[in-house]
């Protein structure tokens, strides 16, 4: 936008201010179907119309890049953080920038010059929507990425069994990222438990192939190397050939079919002696 377009349309904000926000208010609340109470959409949309009046005060050849949007920018991106953190679209999003032509362009007239300045703010408005759009998505990327490393976190227990023994649950695809974690958080538990025995038990584990046994292989390494030896639980027979048939070797590691068998092993290589008590006589 030109210096004297900006001029025009500042004063016209000052001028118009709350009844255009007013009906920008009340187009927004349309598209949210009630999902943001009236006080705090008025108060996002009226940052929003300062931060707008501030840029356009500074009277000079405006772009969303320049020092006098600053503020405007902070603003769209903190719209854009709360609309995508609270599970709003995108077009839902970019509509409550949008939504302040229709007011514009009802506040402005007829003439020429106030045709050639709803254009001019209605490109500025775009790239507002499109800064909008972007921060949208940047945020909905954290978001993913925070959710997927919270689950990751989830999927990978590691479980006190008994004085010195813990175990570490599989379940699902084990790739190079949940293997990493699931290296930490083994290698911290032993640390804090001080357990000389743990147990790796792959029964939710649909498939074993190369890349998921060397992982296993690396996570019991780790292990011993702090002083830990491990067991490896949940050998199906599907899993069994499978690893024969790709001719991967577990060498002196430890093999059992069940998790229940695994602790037997740990609690008589920790000195436990296991008996089944005697039935009672009637």
């Amino acid at each position: 936008m030109n210096a004297s377009t900006t001029t025009r349309l500042a004063r016209l904000l000052d001028e118009r201010g709350d009844e255009i926000i007013k009906q920008w208010t009340a187009a927004v609340a349309a598209s949210t179907r009630g999902r943001l109470g009236e006080a705090e959409l008025t108060r996002q949309l009226r940052e929003l119309y300062q931060g707008l009046q501030a840029a356009l005060t500074a009277g000079s050849e405006l772009t969303l890049d320049d020092e006098a949007a600053t503020e405007l920018r902070g603003s769209l991106t903190e719209l854009s953080r709360q609309r995508a953190r609270r599970g709003f679209t995108s077009t839902e999003t970019a509509v409550s920038v949008f939504s302040i032509k229709e007011p514009l362009r009802a506040a402005l007239g007829e003439t020429t010059e106030d045709l050639k300045a709803f254009v001019e703010i209605s490109r500025f408005l775009d790239s507002m929507g499109l800064f909008t759009f972007e921060a949208y998505a940047r945020t909905r990327e954290e978001l993913i990425a925070d959710q997927a490393e919270q689950l990751l976190e989830l999927s990978t227990p590691v479980i006190k069994l008994w004085e010195g023994v813990v175990a570490i649950p599989l379940v699902g695809t084990l790739d190079s990222a949940r293997a990493q974690v699931v290296m930490e958080r083994l290698l911290q538990t032993l640390v804090d438990t001080g357990s000389p025995y743990a147990i790796i038990d792959i029964t939710g584990v649909p498939a074993v192939d190369t890349q998921v046994a060397q992982h296993i292989l690396k996570t019991v390494v780790a292990a011993r190397l702090m002083g830990a030896d491990c067991v490896i639980s949940g050998i199906r027979p599907q899993i069994a050939q499978t690893i024969v048939a790709l001719g991967i070797e577990f060498g002196d590691i430890v093999t059992k079919a069940s998790l229940s068998d695994a602790l037997q092993h740990a609690l008589r290589a920790g000195g436990f002696e296991i008996s089944r008590r005697s039935a009672r006589r009637a």
